[in-house]
């Protein structure tokens, strides 16, 4: 497994070790101590599958508070995955990471507490899969629109198809107005 540090500090790309033969292929996704190694010392404690249509985009969330870490992968199809770094006092706040993660490349993502998250499927249909630190608290969910000026991600896609939900997300500093 290797672990590659980020410009944003405990964001870590995971790239596994992926034994492949005429059967298929075979890879650890999780292993604790090279994880700790790796610089990803927590416990999760909850995973989760999502299935979405080319064009769907899920995201910015994150949990204030209850804040979760997550460790995210495709198992099926592609996404460009989004991370903003959102911890108060952090040298980075509002910085992004985009990376493509795919059932291909099989690299997977380690965000930590403190950021939010997005995706949006580039290919016909992605599954998503991940792991979570804290448990799912839908009355502290929360989230920052996905075209937020202010932060200027560059999206692959335009016109996104988007739950009522995440069309009413705030901006990052409406979001911190409301603090």
């Amino acid at each position: 497994m290797k672990f590659i540090n980020t410009a944003i500090p405990d964001l870590i790309i995971v790239e596994p070790l992926v034994f492949c033969d005429t059967r298929g292929f075979f890879m650890e996704t999780y292993h604790k101590k090279k994880f700790i190694e790796g610089g990803i010392n927590v416990e999760f404690v909850q995973d989760n599958h999502a299935r979405s249509g080319k064009g769907a985009l899920r995201g910015l969330h994150f949990q204030n508070p209850n804040a979760q870490g997550k460790l995210v992968r495709v198992t099926l199809g592609e996404v460009y995955d989004i991370a903003v770094d959102i911890r108060p006092g952090s040298a980075t706040f509002g910085n992004w990471l985009g990376i493509e993660l795919s059932a291909e490349n099989k690299r997977m993502l380690y965000i930590p507490p403190g950021f939010a998250h997005g995706y949006c499927v580039t290919t016909d249909v992605a599954e998503f899969v991940y792991s979570c630190t804290d448990f799912y608290a839908p009355q502290h969910e929360s989230g920052i629109i996905w075209n937020d000026p202010a932060l200027a991600i560059t999206w692959p896609i335009s016109d996104p198809i988007l739950s009522d939900k995440d069309k009413r997300l705030p901006t990052l500093a409406e979001f911190r107005a409301r603090l």
